[in-house]
C-alpha cells in the first residue's frame, strides 16, 4: 500500500511541474492510455498462460 501512495504522490509532483494546462492535461491522457494498453498486454499475455498457449 505504501508503494501505491509513493506512485500517487510522485504522479501528483510531476504534474504540477508541468506549466501549461493543455499540455499538462494531455500528458495525463497520454499516460492513462499507456497505462491502459500495458494492462491489456499484461491480461492477453496472462490468458495466453493460463490456456496453455504454446511459445515456440
Amino acid at each position: 500500500m505504501k508503494s501505491l501512495l509513493l506512485f500517487r504522490q510522485l504522479y501528483d509532483e510531476a504534474f504540477k511541474a508541468i506549466g501549461s494546462f493543455m499540455l499538462r492535461n494531455a500528458y495525463k491522457a497520454f499516460f492513462w492510455f499507456c497505462f491502459f494498453c500495458y494492462a491489456i498486454v499484461l491480461y492477453a499475455f496472462i490468458y495466453r498462460i493460463a490456456t496453455g498457449f504454446a511459445f515456440d
